[in-house]
């Protein structure tokens, strides 16, 4: 059932509307289960769209395996999305740090306090989101220390590749995911592909995730799925971060998502003025290349990849 969360009068007779797709069984207790499965936040990352259609495909054709209750939202930044805008149109600011809002606040507290409202309950939620246009991400779920024994079970039944533990900061304490997590919701935030850019691979492959986290949750009747990948996670080892430090064009000799040795070649910095090579970029160590530069103009200091450490491999040298 499609319905309306949240909407307010905008200028020049305009609305600003938020809308969830509900999928339940028809009878409904205490005891059932609720999942939300949230994208959008960032006008500029799409890849949560094509989630959200073949969820919601899935769950058309097959209601009668609906145990509990999945909500699906996959605009939580309209005017962002209708703008290829990160931010929120207008107001120049990230909604992802403005949670959890405030009904007296300006327009994106406003409408972060009703994505909270409309989330708080939910067992579980999944907030998807892409890279920027100059990264591409290997599918990730990344996770606060402070949480990861909770969320880490949860999480590797998305049969996914890689789980970043990272350490809390401040500015994380503003997001959608850490004022979930607050209120008891289990929150994974989920990491993939490129900004502006749909990867159907990636896509198909997390939209399966979910649906195996849903039969082991007991939200959908269905077969549990055999893992397929090795879930990694960065709980014993580092991720290195691999930065230019020249300005030029930078040219990817590998593609993401491959095990990398210690002194080998990622690629190279070019001058196309001059027909030279201002630096040719080593890996720090042996592991996982997760993260590739996808646009390829550099300046100092711009992130080029990043590497999770194999500590096994690392010992063995």
């Amino acid at each position: 059932m499609i319905e309306e969360v949240f909407n307010v009068n905008l200028p020049v007779n305009e609305t600003l509307t938020l809308r969830r797709n509900r999928f339940s069984p028809e009878d409904i207790s205490t005891s059932t289960k609720r999942i939300s499965i949230v994208t959008g936040i960032h006008g500029d990352e799409i890849e949560g769209q094509y989630v959200c259609y073949l969820l919601a495909k899935w769950l058309n054709a097959n209601q009668h395996c609906i145990k509990g209750i999945v909500d699906i939202y996959p605009s939580m930044n309209p005017m962002g999305i209708d703008s290829i805008t990160r931010g929120f149109p207008f107001y120049d600011v990230d909604l992802n740090r403005n949670f959890p809002g405030n009904t007296a606040d300006f327009l994106p507290a406003q409408v972060a306090n009703a994505i909270v409202d409309t989330v708080r309950g939910s067992d579980f939620a999944i907030d998807i989101h892409a890279s920027n246009i100059f990264l591409r991400e290997l599918p990730q779920v990344r996770i606060s220390r402070s949480t990861a024994d909770e969320l880490i079970p949860l999480a590797e039944k998305l049969d996914i590749e890689f789980i970043w533990v990272h350490d809390a900061v401040t500015v994380l304490e503003s997001t959608f995911a850490h004022a979930m997590n607050s209120l008891g919701t289990k929150t994974l935030v989920v990491e993939m592909g490129v900004g502006m850019r749909i990867t159907k691979e990636y896509g198909q492959s997390l939209t399966r995730g979910i649906l195996n986290l849903l039969a082991h949750v007991g939200i959908i009747e269905r077969a549990v799925l055999p893992m397929t990948k090795t879930t990694v996670s960065n709980l014993h080892s580092e991720v290195f971060f691999v930065n230019a430090s020249k300005s030029g064009i930078f040219i990817p000799i590998l593609e993401h998502n491959v095990t990398v040795l210690k002194g080998e070649k990622l690629g190279e910095i070019i001058d196309p003025l001059s027909g030279r090579i201002e630096e040719t970029l080593i890996s720090p160590c042996n592991g996982l290349l997760f993260t590739i530069r996808e646009y390829p103009v550099v300046y100092e200091g711009s992130l080029l990849a990043r590497i999770l450490e194999d500590p096994k491999e690392d010992t063995a040298l």
